[in-house]
């Protein structure tokens, strides 16, 4: 299977391509570059690959939650090479790719990702290990403050892990689900490798989707809207 991956929805700007069991990817953390770095980076990885975009299964989008801005470009990027090439995209969430990455780890069975929602919040995911070693969902993605998160049972297992740059930026969203929390692990962002095994999973159930069809996962569609307080 031949997949393209792109992640923008957060600092990191992220490219993966997938042929067979090789995967080529690029990876940087600049925030504000994306529009700068993006293209180039994919140019990289199908040139070093030897392939044009016509000889892909699919694209594999970072779908968010996230920056609003960044969801857009990768968004617009992933539209732009499926309309010129004739391919279908695999949306795939930008949180469960995080938990992918800390799922590589066998000793951990759920992930509970926060990442950086601004005005005080987080966009929350909490996924389990699935049967495939992928994650699933074990809730709706949602916004939230830094308040103890219900759909956590108390105490840990021990193999319940947080990652995502939001524990990071809200240190009051660990202090009030610390005793929910085996610990919390140095996976901050998306990266487009892990965006590959959810999207193949995906494209071999379901398929893809015109790209006239895509729709980011913006969770907040009102920008100035005041967020709940904190409990």
């Amino acid at each position: 299977m031949k997949l393209l991956a792109l992640d923008t929805s957060s600092v990191a700007c992220t490219v993966a391509l997938q042929v067979g069991g090789d995967v080529v990817e690029r990876h940087e953390e600049q925030p504000r570059e994306h529009t700068r770095i993006l293209l180039p980076m994919l140019r990289e990885v199908m040139t070093e690959a030897g392939l044009e975009a016509r000889e892909l299964d699919a694209i594999v989008l970072g779908n968010g939650p996230g920056s609003f801005i960044g969801m857009r470009i990768a968004a617009s990027v992933a539209q732009g090479l499926a309309f010129g090439s004739g391919l279908g995209i695999v949306p795939v969430s930008s949180l469960a790719a995080v938990a992918a990455e800390v799922l590589v780890d066998a000793d951990i069975a759920e992930v509970v990702v926060a990442q950086d929602a601004h005005m005080n919040e987080v966009y929350l995911g909490v996924f389990r290990r699935g049967e495939d070693g992928l994650p699933v969902p074990q809730m709706p993605e949602r916004l939230a403050g830094h308040g103890t998160i219900s759909e956590l049972r108390q105490p840990a297992t021990g193999r319940r892990i947080a990652a995502g740059f939001g524990w990071q930026r809200y240190p009051d969203l660990l202090a009030h689900n610390v005793d929910r929390l085996a610990g919390v692990v140095d996976v901050l962002h998306p990266r487009a490798r892990y965006l590959l095994g959810l999207g193949a999973a995906r494209f071999a159930l379901e398929g893809s989707i015109g790209p006239q069809d895509v729709c980011p996962a913006y969770l907040r569609h009102k920008v100035a809207e005041k967020p709940e307080p904190v409990s």
